[in-house]
């Protein structure tokens, strides 16, 4: 899935740690997503990474203590103007605590104090150099002065020594840096529930029952929700691989597992979670909490095997043929409490005529707000990377056309906003 970061512009700074060479992996994914991206070094990064390296990456020239010039906007005053975000990455410890002071002794933290959009910083260094007292209160001052940290790894690190303090993978910088510039304050600590995956219904220990969705459209829609800033809770049978790791994921792996974990999700979704513009306004003790939504694309079975079996059942003992009798699984969308809850199922149907008048059903039959209607092929239609979807609530349809599944994502947040003023 490919984030589009079209008209945005990253200020990526880079300090003097031997992870320096993996921010030219970050700079690359930052120009795919279609980002412009200027690079800021210290002159200990120069030791590691080549500015003429960054200059080839992004097609822009580097700002350091020997290229800044002020008859350009090359100098550590004007570039910080055009960005969307700076991300310090890696950030050694001495970075760390210079930044806490506001020490600007190099071109880097010179560029960071004049800098007045999102900053965010990505730690590496020596385990015992991040958990001396005087580091660990400058990530504590950072925090405070609303600094985005992007936790470290705990790994083999470069020195030989083990521990916390490796540089965090370049895609989860990505996405960090991503969600600073595209979060929208409607989506912003907003608490969503996505169910995704086809259930398994389990026959024995190797065999289950089960259908071909892929669930690459309920994490299409994780990551725009992750993006956007909300506090996302994702329900699944199919792992969360290719999404950020902070994104919240509970592995399902049955029909009733879904139910109840959903359940208990919309549970505290309902709780709520202040926003921030609420958190500083005048009427602080009549706070509102943001409205929870649910957006149901789990391919829920409608039915389970009565006995599952413990165990591996031989073909032997089982004959030429075998029945399963089954049972009806709890119908989710049925059951739940939607009382304080904005609710968007998604239908999936190969019958062409009479599957948008089924899909058009559920707002009544399932009392929910809209439903996200797929017209399928066949079994061939599964687990593609585009999809077409008719966007459906009581007062209209809307077609979003077919797409790829993030863009198309993107285009049902879009509408699902406007079901709080419908």
């Amino acid at each position: 899935m490919q984030v589009n970061l079209n008209g945005k512009s990253i200020l990526l700074g880079v300090t003097g740690s031997i992870s320096a060479y993996k921010a030219c992996d970050l700079a690359r994914l930052f120009v795919k997503a279609g980002a412009q991206v200027h690079v800021v070094m210290t002159p200990a990064a120069e030791r590691f990474v080549s500015a003429l390296t960054f200059e080839a990456l992004t097609r822009t020239p580097v700002l350091t203590e020997k290229s800044e010039s002020w008859s350009s906007e090359l100098n550590h005053i004007d570039i910080g103007k055009k960005c969307d975000a700076f991300v310090v990455a890696p950030a050694t410890a001495n970075t760390l605590n210079k930044l806490s002071k506001g020490i600007a002794d190099n071109i880097l933290t010179q560029t960071a104090l004049a800098y007045a959009g999102p900053m965010l910083i990505a730690p590496a260094a020596n385990t015992q150099m991040l958990k001396n007292h005087y580091t660990t209160g400058s990530l504590k001052m950072l925090g405070v002065n609303d600094y985005t940290i992007i936790e470290p790894q705990n790994k083999l690190l470069a020195c030989g020594d083990v521990g916390n303090g490796a540089l965090a993978e370049p895609t989860e910088i990505f996405f960090e840096t991503a969600k600073a510039v595209l979060k929208e304050e409607f989506w912003e600590d907003r608490r969503v529930v996505v169910t995704g995956g086809g259930t398994r219904e389990k026959i024995d220990e190797v065999r289950y029952i089960s259908n071909f969705s892929s669930g690459k459209m309920a994490k299409a829609l994780c990551l725009q929700l992750y993006l956007k800033g909300a506090d996302v809770c994702y329900i699944t049978t199919m792992g969360n691989g290719g999404l950020p790791k902070s994104l919240y994921t509970i592995d399902v792996e049955d029909a009733k597992e879904m139910y109840e974990y959903t359940v208990d999700a919309i549970r505290v979704a309902k709780k709520g979670k202040m926003s921030k513009a609420s958190m500083n306004s005048s009427d602080a003790p009549h706070l509102i909490q943001k409205e929870p939504y649910l957006f149901m694309v789990g391919a829920v079975a409608d039915f389970t095997p009565k006995f599952p079996q413990l165990g591996k059942l031989k073909k032997s003992m089982l004959g030429e043929n075998w029945q399963i009798e089954l049972k009806q699984t709890t119908d989710i969308l049925s059951n739940i409490n939607k009382e304080g809850l904005k609710t968007v199922a998604f239908k999936a149907e190969m019958d062409s005529k009479e599957g948008l008048s089924n899909a058009m059903n559920l707002l009544t039959q399932k009392e929910v707000d809209a439903v996200c209607y797929n017209l399928l092929k066949d079994a061939t239609s599964f687990g593609g990377n585009e999809n077409e979807i008719t966007f459906i609530t009581k007062e209209k349809q809307i077609a979003l056309g077919r797409t790829d599944k993030l863009t198309l994502a993107n285009k049902i947040l879009t509408h699902s906003k406007a079901l709080l003023n419908e």
